[in-house]
């Protein structure tokens, strides 16, 4: 019986759900099946009884579970002792980072949290297009990335875990059409109108673009900007209209500040979309197969912020 073998279990008796615990532990969902049920013939029972609409703990689940969390919990106390003295003392961690963020995880302080406890470990960040990104870490070139991409647009052969999602908004000039619009269609967009898009391979132009196919409209003449900021301040100042995370105006370090009221810079109006579909996620993503000790640091350091936002 190993360690590992204990965490999946745990992780499975507390989501009830294979695809879910595998999420959490950075691990592939087949990875995890396998090593469950190494775990049942190291014990000699089955621990969870399965059907196709539900995980459910055995009698023996049921009596290995407080004493797992006992053993983890003990090995946990140790390996803090450990850290504190020894540390994970250098190395680097090269990290891809997307600009457009989402969810309750704050990376700022995800970062500064890992640089407290890894002081020795240098951080090597790269901003880029999610595609480029993700295909890095692919390739080997990045160790992570958080990128705009959700489940579906993960490439093949990298694990991820869903940090957030957010709904898209429309940022109009204050004297638009729609202006007085709390909630409208992209298909109620004038055919004239002027899109300020980012850039292209980015996961925000791949959802903007899939929230034009889905309302049956073309996304109209177009020019690129590559910063949200700027994105959001020109369709204020009447140069064109833009489709942008809502965290990107409200929120902080955002374009009009934490107030939420539906006036963004410049009097610049944010309407709602009715498609809720419309939504930019955040992942981050990375190959299990080959993490570097800094990694798998900072992952664990993400899902301590992901349960507990407040650390």
């Amino acid at each position: 019986m190993e360690l590992r073998h204990l965490k999946y279990f745990l992780a499975v008796a507390e989501t009830r759900n294979f695809t879910q615990a595998a999420a959490n532990c950075f691990v592939a969902q087949s990875a995890l099946s396998q090593q469950i049920a190494r775990l049942e013939k190291d014990v000699g029972a089955v621990l969870f009884s399965r059907t196709s609409r539900s995980v459910r703990l055995t009698a023996a689940g049921e009596l290995l579970e407080p004493l797992a969390r006992r053993v983890l919990a003990d090995v946990d106390n140790a390996q803090a002792a450990l850290d504190a003295l020894a540390g994970l003392r250098r190395g680097r961690l090269r990290l891809g980072l997307v600009q457009t963020l989402a969810g309750s995880v704050d990376l700022v302080e995800v970062m500064a949290d890992f640089h407290t406890r890894y002081p020795g470990v240098d951080f090597h960040v790269v901003n880029a297009p999610s595609s480029e990104m993700a295909a890095a870490v692919l390739a080997g070139g990045l160790d992570v990335a958080v990128v705009g991409l959700g489940s579906r647009q993960v490439p093949d052969g990298l694990d991820h875990r869903l940090l957030g999602s957010d709904p898209l908004v429309v940022v109009v000039p204050h004297d638009h059409d729609l202006a007085d619009h709390d909630v409208i269609d992209l298909a109620d967009l004038p055919e004239s109108h002027q899109l300020i898009q980012f850039a292209e391979g980015t996961g925000l132009r791949r959802q903007v673009e899939a929230a034009f196919a889905r309302a049956g409209v073309e996304p109209g003449r177009h020019f690129e900007v590559g910063q949200l900021y700027d994105m959001v301040q020109l369709a204020a100042r009447g140069v064109g209209i833009t489709v942008v995370p809502i965290s990107s105006v409200f929120g902080a370090g955002s374009a009009a500040g934490p107030k939420g009221n539906g006036v963004g810079p410049g009097g610049a109006r944010v309407l709602r979309l009715a498609d809720k579909a419309a939504v930019h996620h955040v992942s981050v993503v990375y190959d299990s197969k080959r993490l570097a000790p800094a990694a798998v640091a900072f992952l664990d350091v993400v899902e301590r912020h992901l349960k507990h936002p407040s650390v």
